[in-house]
This record gives structure tokens, sequence and C-alpha cells, in this order.
């Protein structure tokens, strides 16, 4: 048993020995490139061709500075928001210095006055702006061109699809609108909220800023298309935004006395609100369509009406009243449970109709 086993350890020596000897004479004396065994096959690197450079390659190339303010010939002003912000009401105070620019500092060739970025006054911006956009979207497109485009685009599962939520049309959408042109014809845009209450407004900013036309329009649904001739390589400039700017101080909207009315019938007014019965019931970031219709029909038969705005935020509830005061001529009469009442107005078989929104919440008077 012994004399097997040293044989074994013997014969496992000799091979450990020959294999030993035969790698020494593959490694010293052949002429090829040691290669141990598993290891992956390096690729000899390809020489490089020499290529002569013209007149034009030895140009020198344009420096580009990345610390440059970004220019950009768009003839509008910039904005946080286009459709939910009125230019011609100045603010009394603002949140934050004018000096910190939403664009950050020094990346924008306009200067920031805590609303907005104006652009540069030029007679022929506008002008040349609109006959760009006539040359980018072409002819007019056919109706089976249309229908084929809004089945293309208008349905739940599109993959080119924007959400316009509460701030409306803003800035950087507009570049998210740009991004999506780039693969596609069109884009669609679903919006909720208090921008609901004024589709034409949306539409109106999404065509001026954007520079294209909406093809296909239901309820809160829109089909926004570039155009024939739209070439993504020479798309506009947009400076993109790199935080909310804080909103600036407007006048108060609720004055304790309305006008028109003294403070007893004032008075009188809110307490014959809150019993009203509600119009309707409003929920958060809705579809809000139908609600100045609804207002305007209730203010012809009556002189009280209330929406009921529990399940609404108390910043949406503000918009909304801003909204339904330009559009049924309103004169808000009371924040707290958010009531409201009209202008003296002949539009209404010639007396003032009045309207209340009622945010049923536990605070204190």
């Amino acid at each position: 048993m012994l004399s097997t086993r040293r044989s074994l350890t013997l014969a496992k020596e000799a091979k450990d020995s020959f294999l030993f000897l035969s790698n020494l004479r593959a490694r010293f004396l052949s002429t090829e490139y040691y290669d141990p065994p598993f290891s992956p096959l390096s690729k000899p690197p390809k020489p490089k061709k020499k290529t002569k450079k013209t007149q034009k390659d030895q140009s020198p190339e344009p420096i580009v500075n990345p610390t440059a303010p970004v220019t950009s010939d768009l003839p509008f002003d910039f904005r946080y928001s286009y459709s939910e912000t009125n230019p011609a009401i100045e603010p009394i105070g603002f949140r934050e210095p004018k000096r910190f620019s939403p664009f950050g500092p020094g990346r924008l060739d306009r200067n920031w006055t805590g609303t907005c970025a104006p652009a540069s006054q030029e007679n022929d911006a506008q002008s040349q702006w609109a006959e760009e956009r006539e040359n980018i979207l072409g002819e007019a497109l056919t109706e089976e061109e249309v229908a084929e485009l809004v089945e293309r685009y208008r349905h739940s599962d599109c993959s080119r699809q924007i959400n316009l939520g509460k701030g409306g049309v803003t800035h950087n959408m507009i570049d998210d609108i740009h991004n999506h042109w780039k693969k596609a014809e069109a884009v669609r845009i679903k919006c909720l909220g208090v921008p609901t209450l004024d589709m034409d407004n949306i539409c109106h900013h999404l065509e001026e800023k954007s520079g294209g036309k909406i093809v296909y329009r239901n309820i809160n649904i829109l089909v926004l298309y570039r155009g024939r001739n739209y070439d993504p390589k020479n798309r506009p400039t947009i400076p993109l935004m790199l935080w909310k700017p804080y909103p600036p101080i407007y006048p108060k909207l609720v004055k304790n006395v309305a006008d028109g009315l003294t403070f007893e019938e004032t008075k009188a007014m809110r307490n014959r609100g809150l019993h009203a019965p509600a119009l309707m019931k409003l929920t958060r970031n809705g579809v809000y369509v139908n609600v100045v219709g609804r207002v305007r029909e209730e203010f012809g038969t009556e002189e009280v009406a209330r929406l009921d705005c529990t399940h609404v935020g108390m910043s949406d509830c503000k918009r909304i009243g801003v909204k339904l005061k330009v559009w049924v001529l309103l004169v808000l009469i009371w924040f707290h449970v958010f009531l409201f009442c009209s202008k003296m107005s002949r539009s209404y078989s010639g007396e003032g109709r009045r309207i209340e929104m009622k945010r049923m919440l536990p605070v204190k008077l």
C-alpha cells in the first residue's frame, strides 16, 4: 500500500517538473509573445491615418465661453407663467430682491425686474417673429392630414404628452415642447386646475410663445402641431429658469367694504351667502371649463351663488376668484369663506348680482 502511494507521488512530481520545463522552453525559446492560458488576446493598435488639413480645417475654431450670458432673439418678455399673470397689474412689493434672477447669475443678457425679464425694444422684432412663424407652419394641413395627426396624438397612451397644471403656460414648458418636436410632429397637452377656466387664453399663449398651431381641442386636451417646415436644428434659444421665483405682493384682493355697498350691506350679503345652496363643488386639480358659464346662468335668476371649494387649496381659491372677477364682473366680499359680490352692471337685468365661493374649513374668524 505504501509503495503504491509513493509511486503515485513520484509520478505526480515528474509530471509537474515536465510542465514547468515545457513552460520555460516555450517562454525563452519561442519567438512569439508569451501568452499565459485563459488571458484575453490584446489586439495590436491600428496606426492612425495622417490626413492633410485643408485651409478650411486649419482656420481657428470659434472659442465658446461657457460663462457668457445666453442671448435669445425671442421678442416677448420672459416670465415664469405667461397665462396666469397680468402684466398690466403692477405689484406693490417683492418677497425677494430683484438681483436674484431665476435664470442664474450672469446667465442671461436680460435684466430681471422681479416679475419678468423684458426683451429689447425693437420695432421689427414682433413682425419678424410673425413672418418666421408663418414660414415654419407652411401650407395649411388638409382634413385628412389633420385627422391622421389627431388620431395619433389624442389618446391617453400617447408618449408625447405634457401636463399643464396650476402654473399654466410656464417658461420652461416652451422648451419641453421643442424637445418633443425633435422626434414628433405634434405634442399632446393635458390641462388641469385653475388655467382650465380660460382655455382660450391657454391656446393663445401656447401658439404665440412656441410658434406652433393647435389642430385639436377637446375640453382640456390639446394637440399642438409644430409646422411643415420645422427644423429642430434651428429652434429658438430658450434659456431655462433654474428655480421658481417667489410671486410678488399685489394689492389686497378682498376689501372690508365692497365697492358700491355700505358696511351693513356687505355684512348682510355675507350672511346671506353663507346660507345659500352650493352651485357647484370643485375638486383639486379638476377641469373647470364650465364654471364660468354655470355662474353666469345662475346670475340670470339669483342674486347670490356659492361654489363649494372644500377640496381646493387656498392658493387655487385665490386664482379662481381673480379669474371669475374678470369674467363674471365680481367684487370680492369675504375671502375667509371665499365670498364674492359682482359689480353693479346692467348685464344682468339691470341689477348687480352676487356670488360666494365657500371654503368649508374650521378656521378662526
